[in-house]
């Protein structure tokens, strides 16, 4: 088998075959083709387990630091940070490694992607979800896959799905990642995967039998078969802006002990570019690191027929030394490639460093998570009367982040709660974060959430409290749903899920982050069926390009048409929008006599949902 490995500063590389007992062999890779060490190795098979070690002159490079192959497919164990790990540590660090496992071709059974579905942007509706958050407590699931891959083909999780209307299955990160030092002492764990290390491996740990990559890969793809057999995309949450290693003196886990200079961004001064917040940043602009990150996507593609990505911290992939540009590599690259430009690619498009916030930046066909629209919609229906203009906003699309270069209405992706944040829930049951849980006294996440507790903070037997936060759920979600663009879900939100007003559950592996489906609202389930039916019933709620003009006309809760003046007045609390034969009234505020305008073919208007029986703080459509 020949090997190559990118080592240009490296003086010697060695691939170290482990046994069943864990005895191990190496072998010298001794000769040089270019800034890659090759070899060829005899009498490696499928599903032998090895690791790397490098020496040279830099101190980064230690013999004793057992190291994961970058482009590693398998690996035979999840990874916790251990103190052999740091870069300090004396002493080797295979005991504590995880073993990459050498991958087969093509495994037999159903290929996933002879069967993808392929909806049009216009008609996807997306849940975000944590493989292991959606099935742990479900109590239709078998208790031995809860959890895992497989269980997220479940007939029990199908069904849901296909109650509530989705059609694209976003999951937080399954790249193999580490539960790193910061959270191993305090006694805790990475639960949502933003910490990777072998960017084209399966997390080990959501293999429902053995927490290895062989289990993981075999449930995955048959996971991904089935839910495309039920019309079911699937989509991955990708990191590619750094690696679970940190800064320059953590851990030494892989690329840092193979080409530190090489798979990391530096400053000017030679310090760690650390745009990420992680302690370091991916060189994704470096040719050879743009081979690896377009390696890993081509694989979730082509081996497990997954339909598109999302870019965790997309903008840091369009950064090089001189900053962000949307006709950076990486964007180019993946627009020339013939598996990747073909799927679905959604950026945050955002990152920590100097102009960084890039929304409505990236290139086309890229869509793009919009905060604006989260952050616009909380606001008004919080009360806000100067946001009622971004939620007019927000309901076409966000045709000012978007409207430009022929990007079509589909461009932003919507939502009003994700992962990372309030559920929506918690946005009407509580005003401050409570993240005690963290332990990092209360400091972590996001202070602004635009929530509103209602004047009980957290859970109440108050009847006119829970009504109305309830109502508000229902606007939120009809809002979210009636938009023009792509509606994004949160997991759990459907069915009333709290993290108990933990807004920054990063670390947390239990009842916090578990859905509670035996708690579940099952009248906002059917709700969201009913919403969901309504968007594909009627083609004017998802447009392919941007309303302007006469497609669109806006009038006031009198039915009167709308002026300029009355989006400035902090009293303007209620919308009518008209798009063609459909009539959408959004009302903010409190009791209000409602006059709809004249329908367009001389018709009576129809009523075909309410968010709530009563006109305050409610959405309706006619039609």
């Amino acid at each position: 088998m020949k090997v190559e490995i990118w080592a240009p500063g490296a003086s010697k590389i060695w691939f170290c075959v482990f046994d069943e007992q864990g005895l191990e062999t190496r072998h010298e890779l001794t000769h040089r083709d270019g800034e890659y060490w090759v070899g060829d190795i005899a009498g490696l098979q499928p599903a032998d387990r090895y690791g790397l070690r490098a020496t040279g002159c830099d101190p980064i490079f230690n013999p004793d630091k057992l190291l994961l192959d970058p482009w590693a497919q398998h690996l035979d164990a999840p990874l916790r940070w251990h103190p052999l790990m740091a870069v300090d540590a004396e002493g080797d660090s295979a005991a504590v490694m995880p073993k990459c496992i050498l991958a087969d071709p093509l495994p037999e059974g159903p290929d996933p992607r002879l069967n993808r579905p392929g909806h049009a942007w216009e008609d996807l509706v997306i849940l975000e979800a944590h493989v292991k958050g959606l099935t742990a407590k479900h109590p239709d699931i078998r208790p031995e896959i809860r959890g895992s891959y497989a269980a997220l083909a479940d007939p029990a999780v199908l069904k849901h799905l296909g109650d509530i209307g989705v059609n694209a299955l976003e999951l937080l990160p399954v790249q193999a990642f580490i539960d790193d030092q910061y959270l191993v002492q305090r006694g805790l764990v990475n639960y949502w995967g933003y910490q990777p290390v072998a960017f084209s491996a399966l997390e080990p740990r959501y293999a429902s039998k053995h927490p290895n990559g062989l289990e993981a890969d075999a449930e995955f793809r048959q996971a991904v078969h089935t839910l495309h057999e039920h019309g079911i995309e699937v989509i991955l949450d990708v990191v590619f802006n750094h690696s679970g290693e940190g800064d320059q003196r953590d851990s030494v886990l892989s690329m840092r002990g193979l080409n530190d200079a090489g798979y990391y961004m530096r400053n000017p001064d030679g310090s760690y570019a650390n745009v990420t917040g992680t302690g370091n940043t991916l060189a994704v602009h470096n040719p050879q690191v743009l081979r690896l990150v377009l390696d890993s996507l081509r694989h979730f593609a082509q081996r497990y027929g997954v339909d598109g990505f999302r870019f965790d911290l997309a903008s840091t992939l369009g950064r090089d030394e001189t900053g962000f540009s949307s006709q950076a590599a990486f964007f180019q690259a993946i627009a020339q490639d013939p598996v990747l430009r073909k799927l679905k690619l959604i950026a945050e498009p955002w990152d920590t460093g100097s102009d960084g916030y890039q929304v409505g930046g990236f290139p086309h066909p890229w869509r793009e998570w919009n905060d604006t629209y989260r952050d616009g919609v909380r606001q008004a229906w919080r009360g806000n009367g100067e946001a009622v203009g971004q939620l007019a906003s927000a309901v076409m699309g966000s045709a000012r982040q978007f409207d430009h270069y022929g990007r079509p209405a589909t461009s932003s992706i919507n939502f009003v709660s994700a992962h990372d944040g309030f559920t929506l829930g918690d946005i009407v049951s509580y005003s401050q974060k409570h993240n005690e849980a963290n332990g990092e006294n209360n400091k972590d996440g996001h202070s602004e959430n635009y929530s509103d507790n209602f004047g009980v903070e957290g859970p109440t037997d108050n009847p006119d409290i829970a009504s109305a936060r309830q109502r508000r759920i229902r606007a939120m979600l009809a809002t979210l749903f009636l938009s023009q663009g792509v509606p994004m879900l949160l997991a759990g939100d459907e069915l009333g899920n709290t993290q108990f007003g933990n807004n920054n559950a990063y670390c947390q592996d239990n009842e916090i982050t578990w859905i509670d489906w035996e708690s579940a609202d099952r009248s906002l389930i059917e709700y969201v069926g009913k919403l969901t039916s309504l968007r594909r019933r009627f083609p004017e709620l998802r447009q392919r390009d941007f309303l302007h003009g006469e497609e669109v006309s806006w009038w006031r809760s009198d039915g009167v048409p709308t002026q300029d003046h009355d989006w400035l007045s902090p009293d303007f609390k209620c919308f009518q929008v008209m798009i063609e034969n459909i009539l959408m009234v959004f009302n903010t505020g409190g009791e209000i006599d409602l006059k709809l305008p004249p329908h367009p073919e001389g018709k009576e208007w129809h009523l075909e949902l309410a968010s709530d029986e009563y006109l305050p703080q409610s959405v309706r459509v006619y039609s």
